[in-house]
Parts: C-alpha cells; sequence; structure tokens
C-alpha cells in the first residue's frame, strides 16, 4: 500500500505543502510544466531551490499577473487608502472560487478535491465570523495565489495517488496575527476551527505556522493525524517557506510502501437479520460489492423464538470500515454490527492476457508461498463456450 506522511514540524501552508508534493512526485520540473498548464487565470508557477538551517528543498514561488504576493501585499499597503478599489479587486465569494476551479483544465477530481477545500474555509470563516456561508469574502485566502497553492496541491496529490495520507501533529505557534479583520491570536480563528478534531501544538516558535489554506489541504487529504507510521521510503520532499527561524522552515513530505501492509489485515463486519426479504438481501450485498467491500456472503442461521435468519458478512479494508458499516445499516434492518480484524495469507495477484487454441483469454495470475495458479475469467470462458 501506497502511504504519504506529512511531517508538519513547522505548521503547514499552502506554497509549502505544494513545493514539498512536487520534490515527493521526483521531478520539480516536470510538475512545474504541468502546473503551468492547468489554465489559472493569471498564475505561473515557478519552483525554485531554497535552503533552511542548512537543508536543501524546494521554495513554490506563484506570481499573479507577474506579481508576488508579496509586491501585492505592498501594492495593497501603497493604495490603503482607496479602499472602494481594493475591496472589489481582492474579496471573493465562494460562487466566484467555484466558477473559476470548475472552468480549469484539471479532472474532475482534482475539481472536487479543491472545492471540497474551499468549503472547509468557508465554512470555519462562517463559524469563526458569525456569518453565513453565502455572506463569506475571503481574504487571506481568496485570492489567486490561494486557488494556485490548493488547485496545485490536489493535482499533484492526484498524480502521486497515496492509498494512505497520515498527517503528523500540527505545530501553528504562537502570538498574533495581522490579517483583514484585524490582529489575531495564533492560530487564527478560522484556522483553528478548521483544525477541530486534529492534534495541535504551539508554544515554541512565535508566528503564524498554519495557515487556513494549510489547515484546510491537511484536513480534507488526511486519514489520521499520529506517528510516522511503519514504511519504506521511497521518496523525500521538502516544501520551504519565506521566513526564516531557528528551526527549518519545512514541511517535509515522505512517500512509500507500508511496511505493516494493510492488504494482509481485513475488517470483518457481521449482523443478523430475520425480516428482510430475500431481493432485500440480494440488493443489500449486491450494493456492498459494488463499493468495494472485498468480498460479501451469507449464511443462514437459528435466531431467538426459533427464527430462520441470515447472518450478512461484510470484508472491507481497516480504513473503509466506518463506511461499510453505514452502508450496512443504510441498507439493511439490523440495529448493530459486530466487527473483528482478521490477519490472512494473501497470494499476490495480477491479470495477464493468454492466448489459447480457442484465443485470446484474460486470467487471474496469483502466486505465493510456493504456489502459482492460473485461472481464466469466466466472461472469456463463457464466450468461447458459447461460440463452440
Amino acid at each position: 500500500m501506497k502511504i504519504m506522511y506529512i511531517e508538519c514540524n513547522m505548521g503547514a501552508a499552502g506554497d509549502m505543502l505544494t513545493a514539498a508534493l512536487a520534490e515527493a512526485a521526483g521531478d520539480v520540473k516536470a510538475c512545474e510544466k504541468a502546473l503551468n498548464s492547468l489554465g489559472i487565470p493569471g498564475i505561473t508557477y515557478s519552483f525554485v531551490p531554497s535552503v533552511k538551517s542548512g537543508i536543501t528543498g524546494t521554495h513554490a514561488e506563484i506570481t499573479v499577473n507577474g506579481k508576488t504576493e508579496d509586491e501585492h501585499l505592498h501594492e495593497h499597503e501603497h493604495h490603503h487608502d482607496h479602499d472602494h478599489e481594493h475591496e472589489h479587486h481582492h474579496h471573493s465569494s465562494l460562487h466566484d472560487i467555484e466558477h473559476i476551479i470548475t472552468a480549469l483544465n484539471v479532472s474532475d477530481k482534482v475539481k472536487s478535491d479543491a472545492l471540497a477545500v474551499y468549503k472547509l474555509i468557508a465554512e470555519a470563516e462562517s463559524k469563526a465570523h458569525g456569518k453565513d456561508i453565502t455572506e463569506i469574502h475571503f481574504h487571506e485566502v481568496g485570492t489567486m495565489d490561494a486557488v494556485a497553492d490548493i488547485v496545485g496541491f490536489c493535482t499533484l496529490m492526484e498524480q502521486i495517488a497515496p492509498d494512505k495520507v497520515v498527517v503528523s501533529p500540527v505545530h501553528v505557534g504562537f502570538g498574533e496575527v495581522r490579517c483583514a479583520h484585524g490582529i489575531l491570536p495564533v492560530p487564527a480563528p478560522a484556522t483553528a476551527r478548521i483544525l477541530e478534531g486534529v492534534p495541535v501544538y504551539g508554544g515554541e516558535v512565535e508566528g503564524e505556522l498554519c495557515t487556513p489554506t494549510g489547515a484546510a489541504l491537511l484536513k480534507h487529504f488526511a486519514a489520521e493525524f499520529g506517528k510516522m507510521p511503519l514504511m519504506s521510503i521511497e521518496k523525500t520532499g521538502y516544501g520551504m517557506g519565506k521566513k526564516d527561524f531557528e528551526r527549518a522552515n519545512c514541511v517535509r513530505i515522505m512517500v512509500g510502501e507500508s511496511a505493516d501492509n494493510e492488504n494482509d489485515k481485513i475488517i470483518e463486519l457481521c449482523c443478523n437479520v430475520d425480516d428482510m426479504t430475500g431481493e432485500e438481501i440480494g440488493y443489500a450485498t449486491g450494493l456492498l460489492m459494488k463499493e468495494g467491500a472485498l468480498d460479501v456472503f451469507t449464511t443462514p442461521v437459528g435466531m431467538k423464538k426459533n427464527r430462520p435468519g441470515i447472518l450478512i458478512t461484510c470484508l472491507c479494508r481497516p480504513s473503509d470500515k466506518e463506511r461499510f458499516a453505514k452502508l450496512i445499516f443504510e441498507n439493511t434492518t439490523t440495529i448493530g454490527i459486530r466487527y473483528s480484524l482478521k490477519d490472512r495469507f494473501i497470494l499476490e495477484r495480477r491479470e495477464e492476457i493468454i492466448t489459447t487454441r480457442y484465443g485470446e483469454v484474460k486470467a487471474k495470475i496469483s502466486e505465493g508461498y510456493g504456489v502459482k495458479k492460473v485461472k481464466p475469467g469466466y466472461d472469456d470462458v463463457s464466450r468461447i463456450a458459447d461460440s463452440q
């Protein structure tokens, strides 16, 4: 199983995460070229080498209409007296953001991920400032450079395609931060909302280490937060921040194979029912298989009051147990589900096309423990039989 570990010892910001992903993908310049082809209006990505505390990594420099974020901020300060001009140019609603993202040259998955990240930010801003989500006008996160951070990260995440993302506890820093609403405590209220339920810590480095954009990206993609799992590292990426601290100001991303192979472990979900028809049970088991269960089967059982019943068993991966429990509750009459973690022996499996005297046949090859099995696919065997 391909696993990704994101280490946030100095917090997380969108540009740092994107740069770390570009390094972890293996070819920074190819990633730069790919992101510049996305068609984000006015945006240019530039990945440049950066050194923090003696560690070499990559900094993602994003320009909007030829200017960096710092240049835009300087321009905003210069025109501070012209507030009406600033309001129209720099504030974007969630609807505006959705319009920009849906028009981009990216896959539906990237669009869905990017919009989900923005929704997390909008909901947090809504709760933090007591406004309806439709009234939220983005400040720090609504500018085009933030769109570039989010869409860029989602695009590279799709390219690397980890099976599971684990994120370290997030260092948020301490002190105060100046933003569009005034001087706010660190973490800023919206960031703190997004990070609810996430292990965080502060008090070691003064400043805003985790931005709303960084927090939302982590929250959306993380399967869990905690220590680095057992894994065999294949790629490491360092995404560097702009500021210098005593500590290396970077996000580190490691990608590799899980040493504790989830493929050798399964969750067994079981429930008993005595008040469902055969058609209802058939629909429920078929739906579970369609949704990606490893296996679903039924067993006739005797139940209380001498009633004949059916034991429904669903096998799934450990990371999917809550999703399948929800599906079982939604599609059966049970009010309780038992589950247990099982170890298993499995043969490595692959599919190949083999040539026979009857033509080409898709076959499943299974190998391991000194055993090799070749089984032709049912559909091809059935087709050949029908043609004889």
